[in-house]
């Protein structure tokens, strides 16, 4: 079995990718496993005990038939029966032809565009509402003079984010409009102006059968984050009815493929912030606490019965930590020349 996944910039702002391959790894030693890199620095090129071969893609700003056509080239020189896409810019094309790729012999489990959508921040207070928990108050704004109007009725400080990406705490009016250029200026509009909510963060990463049926599910505390807000030391936790929130999350939605809720918790008050429709970054977490969700979305894929169950343990901690590896640059060279590395 030859599985590909992408985010394997395992950074400061680290992508799910690595996460993936080292539970996928576990689980089956056989496996192998490509990188899909979009970087020749990534670390993920030079981690031969996760990844077993690395190519480097084109950006999806470029479009479809580029990335069609070199995951054919990776299909028909090395072997490829399975994808996994981990990134939020490049899931809207892999969603739309996935039946396209089904046809050239290489699998995916990911939801359809409408419910892709749902995560959409525009949407949360709808899904929020079906779930029977909260959102916060949100505006959503496209000049400055609705940014303006929209931080004065919610009140400073406020979150200033992206429709799908970025998001940073302003204090002041001239902080909100510094923010809502700078993520304008990346991503685009809409830009939401958001109320701050008070609580303990709290997560949950899944995986749905397509059917309304739950692979499995992990909830975890954040302890510590970075700048970025990205976890780096955390608990597995045992919240009862956060759970059945992402249980009803999948059967009403019939969600096909990972997810992770972001949440803020007060008490029983559940507070949705973020759907990601993919894996998270710290997916291995939830392997190290016994489930490999990973290998379960392979196996369902592949129509067979995923082993292993969806019980874990509270109290597990995860503590991300850096590290180096130390290697020829020979293996930049040749990833930067070839545009793929020599097996491991």
């Amino acid at each position: 079995m030859i599985v590909a996944v992408s985010g394997i910039n395992d950074t400061e702002n680290p992508g799910p990718g690595v996460g993936v391959a080292r539970s996928l790894k576990e689980a089956d030693p056989s496996i192998k496993t490509v990188g899909l890199s979009y970087d020749v620095q990534d670390p993920g090129n030079y981690m031969p005990f996760v990844i077993d071969k690395s190519y480097l893609l084109t950006y999806p700003s470029h479009g479809w038939e580029p990335i069609f056509s070199r995951l054919l080239y990776i299909k028909h020189t090395y072997g490829l029966d399975a994808v996994i896409p981990t990134l939020d810019a490049e899931l809207p094309q892999y969603i739309k032809y996935q039946e396209e790729l089904k046809s050239a012999g290489i699998r995916t489990f990911l939801p359809d565009l409408e419910r892709f959508e749902l995560r959409s921040k525009e949407n949360l207070a709808e899904v929020s509402e079906r779930l029977g928990i909260t959102y916060p108050k949100t505006k959503k704004v496209f000049n400055v003079e609705q940014l303006t109007k929209a931080v004065k009725e919610i009140g400073t400080p406020c979150i200033v984010k992206g429709n799908y990406y970025k998001a940073y705490k302003a204090r002041s009016l001239p902080e909100a409009v510094y923010y809502f250029t700078e993520i304008s200026n990346e991503w685009g509009f809409p830009i939401l102006v958001q109320e701050i909510v008070t609580g303990d963060e709290l997560n949950v990463i899944g995986a749905g059968d397509g059917e309304g049926g739950v692979l499995g599910l992990v909830a975890i505390k954040k302890l510590t984050t970075t700048h970025l807000g990205k976890i780096w030391n955390g608990v597995t936790i045992r919240h009862e009815r956060l759970l059945k929130v992402a249980e009803a999350f999948v059967r009403e939605f019939r969600w096909r493929g990972p997810f992770e809720l972001e949440c803020i918790v007060d008490g029983e008050e559940i507070i949705m912030i973020e759907i990601n429709p993919r894996f998270p970054a710290w997916v291995y977490f939830a392997t190290g606490a016994g489930v490999n969700l990973p290998k379960m979305v392979l196996d369902t894929m592949f129509g067979r019965t995923p082993e292993g169950g969806g019980r874990y343990e509270a109290g597990k901690m995860m503590v991300r930590y850096t590290y180096e590896t130390i290697t020829d640059i020979e293996r930049l060279s040749t990833l930067a020349t070839k545009g793929e590395s020599d097996e491991r």
